[in-house]
């Protein structure tokens, strides 16, 4: 299915809410009548405990290294009961560790090995021995038919995040969904429109934006410590993933493992014959799977840029690459979006870095430092992370007061947020609805290889309509949005 770029703009209009009754709206609409009611501190677990029935139950979609390690930390929260696991795979190895401090191998990951810790887990958090509440799932639809599941968590290769969320959408059901939001400049804002007309509670898996360093910079920048701002250069370290040693796809068509739904795996993308260079580690080398290292860590280097700077969308984007191939993303690119003046604020350039390649050293920067990723250059000075430039320019400032509300987490941001709370920091239609199409729109100029001036209101464009197809992808049957 693709969009119809004339019917979507940025912002968007709310429309009314069409979703059917549900146990969580039914949950909602009582909650008033509820308050009143007096409820024994022994129903409700003691002090600092939520009742079984009150939580907000969770289901986790795509278990692999950061489906895992997100599922930890949601059922570690007092509001959350994690009731449902899902993966096209049924256990292997093969993986990045989800705790992050060992090999890849050193984890089974999978839908067993997830219901299996998020059982464990739960049994060690209710002190009450073998607890068997979470099922597990390979096909995610079969999940969102669930009506007792308030939330799931998707942490799936880049290529099915929007079929998945639109899907969750669609039944009503918050989503916490990894970064990059989509595979697609186009899915991006039909997330976004679609998240918005739910009226559920959203979050992006870009963690940097609830840090206190992310607000500590936006009050900087905000209190005038260098100037207005013209020119914003981020980088991003090569590639942690491996990089296949032959041109084109590879040649051998191994046999599916055992446990493995290939056909799920593959989703919204064209068929092609399974091998390890693909599930579980390396898709995001793939331009049909992946996002490359825009799509994969733009969302958390930009985020700050973005709130502090008040971007939308850019007026022009062109790329350079190291490497250009019709299966695989470069080894290393340059990416510069030009963005308009907003009110008071000018015209600001924003140049991307990635592979190894380095924006210039500022002559500020002591010998011995190291370069932070991200710098603010100002009309009265720079900025590089939250230290101004030279540091003999710190021992002078005064921080400003802190004037932005602080993040409780990136997880507790969302949860509040399913519960009734504020809309977490980066939910889909205010912030990484936005921020992925930007990213995405790198991608492309990557390919275009020349300057693509861009309307976003439109969704277009203007000197390029084969540029402006890619902003599309072709669904395999059954795969539409």
């Amino acid at each position: 299915m693709t969009t119809d770029a004339s019917s979507t703009r940025w912002p968007f209009t709310p429309a009314p809410d069409p979703r059917r009754t549900s146990r969580r709206i039914f949950l909602q609409r009582t909650a008033a009548a509820a308050a009143f009611s007096i409820v024994p501190r022994r129903v409700l677990g003691g002090a600092g405990h939520v009742a079984p029935s009150a939580k907000t139950t969770l289901a986790g979609i795509g278990v692999g290294g950061q489906g895992l390690q997100n599922l930890v930390a949601f059922q570690r929260l007092p509001d959350i009961q994690v009731v449902a696991v899902c993966d096209v795979n049924r256990g292997s190895g093969g993986y990045i560790s989800w705790n992050w401090s060992e090999g890849r191998d050193a984890q089974q990951c999978g839908r067993e090995p997830a219901r299996r810790l998020m059982d464990a887990t739960q049994a060690k958090l209710q002190r009450s021995g073998q607890y068997r509440a979470c099922r597990a799932y390979a096909d995610y639809r079969d999940l969102l038919a669930r009506e007792d599941v308030d939330a799931v968590m998707i942490a799936t290769p880049d290529h099915t995040h929007a079929v998945i969320t639109m899907a969750a959408l669609n039944r009503g059901k918050h989503v916490y969904c990894e970064k990059p939001l989509t595979w697609s400049v186009a899915e991006a804002r039909q997330v976004a429109e679609t998240a918005r007309r739910a009226g559920v509670a959203t979050q992006c898996g870009n963690q940097g934006q609830s840090s206190e360093s992310a607000r500590r910079v936006r009050e900087m920048i905000a209190d005038g410590a260098i100037g207005a701002v013209r020119d914003v250069q981020v980088w991003s370290p090569a590639r942690f993933w491996s990089w296949p040693p032959w041109e084109g796809r590879p040649p051998e068509t191994p046999p599916v493992p055992e446990g493995l739904d290939w056909d799920l795996w593959l989703g919204p993308a064209p068929v092609r014959p399974y091998h390890p260079a693909y599930h579980p580690w390396t898709w995001r080398n793939w331009l049909d799977f992946g996002t490359g290292l825009l799509g994969d860590l733009g969302l958390h280097k930009l985020s700050t840029v973005f709130k502090a700077l008040n971007l939308a969308h850019p007026v022009s984007v062109e790329a350079s690459a190291t490497k250009l191939s019709d299966e695989t993303f470069p080894l290393g690119e340059i990416v510069r979006y030009e963005f308009p003046a907003r009110g008071a604020m000018p015209p600001v350039t924003l140049t991307w870095y990635d592979g190894g390649l380095k924006p210039p050293r500022p002559a500020e920067l002591d010998p011995d430092d190291p370069m932070r990723d991200v710098l603010y250059l100002g009309d009265r000075g720079k900025l590089m992370g939250e230290r101004l430039l030279p540091e003999s320019r710190m021992e002078t400032y005064t921080r400003p007061p802190k004037t932005l509300p602080r993040s409780p987490g990136q997880y507790e941001e969302f949860v509040a947020a399913c519960r009734g709370g504020a809309p977490a920091g980066s939910n889909f239609p205010d912030h990484s609805g936005l921020l992925t199409e930007v990213c995405l729109l790198g991608n492309i100029a990557v390919r275009a290889q020349k300057k693509l001036l861009w309307d976003g209101e439109t969704m277009a464009f203007t000197n390029d309509a084969a540029a402006t197809r890619m902003l599309h992808r072709t669904y395999r049957a059954g795969w539409t949005l």
